[in-house]
């Protein structure tokens, strides 16, 4: 089994370099690699210079206005352009609703909506966990019943990322409360300047504003904002979530934090005339880091190259092991900036201020980045309920 990259694959690994270093913004790479603050023109910003590069949506077949790339191509792509200080890109239109319209939305929804995500003209956001319905998304109880051509919905949803910047959530909604949990589900797309739609803001860890609370009393929705068949949301949501799964692998972010880390380690003092790099306990920590980063991309290979397109049980353990590497890596930036990492102000970070603090600019936000990447085995679906997917699904028992 040959692991190396074709002649090919290394000349267009070339070309994403040099893309990204000729064309990204300066004040969003510094943004990225020191830890900052992005905001929506940032992302907006980066996306639409990608869009008119031809590479606005990397994992897209062509006939969808996408790339058409092959699995390595989109796996360099991703490594490239976020080693590099890109963001990433908002997922939430490209990988997540966008596969699902592909597949299972009307020709009129695909006419109306997959155009606009490229180019960010729309911002979405996803409408699936509840304050009762977390892990256990089955559970959820917001309803949306059928008047007429419009469907009324009430009801809660948490956790929306971005919900305050977005134009339209996906929703999972409950449309027969008889049938059993799954098979009383539907998938909405709804405008969030609906009348009775309300985002409130939920502040995380590190005091950054990026999760919201999202409510809908007596909203209107057109029945043909209908994703697929009423009742058949939890084929479509399992199929999302899947691409979703796999995406939270973050090769690419991993592989820069990686290198931000020895960067530290480099720099950083160990109080006895050398720096934390000679400690020979702290290289064998960043390789350890190294060597799961290396397995997880070949894993990440092997599930997508075999998926065909649709990931099955196999991205729970994709996003497992990258969630958790992602956790680990942020700890150990924590360590390393020591007690310098430990004050951090929310609001100076923000504004993109680094502390008065006496170590270096860099140990400012490390907390933060503790905080923020704990969620990641979180989000997606928690890590415990993806171990039951592989025990049911993969294992057999």
């Amino acid at each position: 089994m040959d692991l190396r990259f074709s002649a090919a694959e290394e000349d267009f690994r070339h070309e994403v370099r040099d893309f990204v270093r000729s064309a990204l913004p300066g004040d969003i790479r510094e943004k990225v690699l020191n830890h900052r603050q992005q905001n929506k023109s940032d992302a907006v910003r980066w996306q639409q210079l990608l869009h008119a590069r031809g590479w606005g949506a990397p994992t897209w077949p062509k006939q969808w206005g996408g790339t058409g790339w092959s699995v390595l191509q989109r796996l360099i792509f991703e490594i490239e352009t976020l080693k590099a200080g890109a963001p990433r890109q908002m997922p939430f239109g490209l990988t997540m609703i966008g596969p699902v319209l592909m597949k299972y939305g009307s020709p009129a929804l695909q006419e109306r909506f997959l155009p606009r995500i490229p180019t960010m003209e729309d911002f979405w956001c996803q409408g699936y966990s509840e304050p009762g319905a977390g892990s256990d998304l089955a559970s959820l109880k917001t309803r949306a019943v059928r008047q007429g051509d419009k469907y009324i919905v009430n009801g809660q949803k948490t956790w929306t990322s971005f919900a305050q910047y977005a134009d339209w959530i996906f929703c999972l909604v409950r449309t027969d409360p008889q049938a059993r949990q799954q098979e009383g589900i539907s998938l909405l797309l709804i405008d969030m300047k609906s009348p009775g739609v309300t985002v409130r803001p939920i502040y995380a860890l590190d005091g950054t504003h990026h999760v919201n609370e999202t409510w809908f009393e007596n909203v209107e929705v057109p029945v043909e904002n209908l994703v697929g068949e009423e009742n058949k949301g939890w084929t479509y949501a399992k199929y999302l979530l899947g691409h979703e799964r796999t995406g939270i692998a973050g090769i690419g972010h991993c592989y820069r934090e990686l290198a931000l880390l020895k960067r530290y380690a480099t720099e950083t003092p160990d109080g006895r005339g050398r720096t934390l790099i000679d400690d020979v306990r702290m290289r064998d920590r960043i390789a350890m880091l190294e060597m799961d980063l290396m397995a997880l991309e070949m894993l990440l290979l092997r599930v997508a190259t075999q998926a065909a397109g649709t990931p099955g049980p196999e991205a729970s353990i994709v996003k497992i092991r990258g969630s958790e590497l992602q956790q680990n890596i942020a700890m150990l930036q924590m360590e390393v900036a020591g007690p310098n990492g430990w004050p951090f102000s929310p609001a100076w970070l923000e504004a993109g201020v680094v502390q008065p603090v006496s170590g270096p600019d860099w140990a400012s936000p490390a907390a933060s980045t503790y905080f923020d990447m704990r969620k990641t085995s979180i989000y997606g679906g928690a890590n415990e309920v993806q171990k039951n997917i592989i025990s049911k699904m993969i294992i057999g028992f």
